[in-house]
């Protein structure tokens, strides 16, 4: 999904809450709507073995500290 769309989904629910807080609400993205087709046969998997979704970008984790300087 489009960054771009994700943080004015997220902003709008913001919002929501900071003007009503007494209304709870879910945010879905478009992954876990993925997922639940998926999980209640609505749809095949897109892959063949039993395995889940990848729901980030394949590759090794990377580590970053930020805080320390690397100047000392």
């Amino acid at each position: 999904m489009n960054q771009k769309l994700v943080t004015k989904k997220n902003r709008k629910i913001r919002l929501l809450k900071e003007t009503h807080p007494l209304i709870d609400c879910k945010i879905f993205y478009q992954r876990d709507y993925l997922h639940l087709l998926i999980k209640y046969g609505l749809e095949a998997p897109d892959h063949l073995d039993d395995q889940p979704a990848p729901t980030r970008i394949p590759g090794p984790v990377q580590v970053i500290n930020l805080g320390e300087s690397e100047a000392s």
